[in-house]
């Protein structure tokens, strides 16, 4: 059993950056592969970037790519999600997941999810 715990989310202005983090326990950190997730109000939880369980290679969504950057660290059983030049639209919830495969884009291929953390940018 792997649990995974969000922190970071808040509120920022349009512009600004935010920093997520998911701690992972239960099991070694650096076997994951791991990845980020939101949902927005009204909407499917959609994919955001991905890691895989060496942190050697990251996978993003269009709509984040070149603003967001998902990282690792296995020491300390982290991954990690840095977000600037946030939009309105990227108002969600956040949620890490664990996948057994690199590139998980699919929810359906994640084992185990955390609680989310929500993300709010204002205009």
């Amino acid at each position: 059993q792997v649990q995974l715990v969000e922190s970071g989310g808040g509120l920022v202005q349009a512009g600004g950056s935010l920093r997520l983090s998911c701690a992972a326990s239960g099991h070694s950190g650096s076997t994951y592969n791991m990845g980020w997730f939101r949902r927005a109000p009204g909407k499917e939880r959609e994919f955001v970037a991905a890691v895989s369980w060496s942190g050697g290679n990251t996978y993003y969504a269009d709509s984040v790519k070149g603003r967001f950057t998902i990282s690792k660290d296995n020491a300390k059983n982290t991954v990690s999600l840095q977000m600037n030049s946030l939009k309105p639209e990227d108002t969600a919830v956040y949620y890490c997941g664990v996948a057994d495969v690199f590139v998980a884009t699919q929810a359906g291929q994640y084992a185990y999810w955390g609680q989310g953390t929500q993300v709010t940018v204002s205009s």
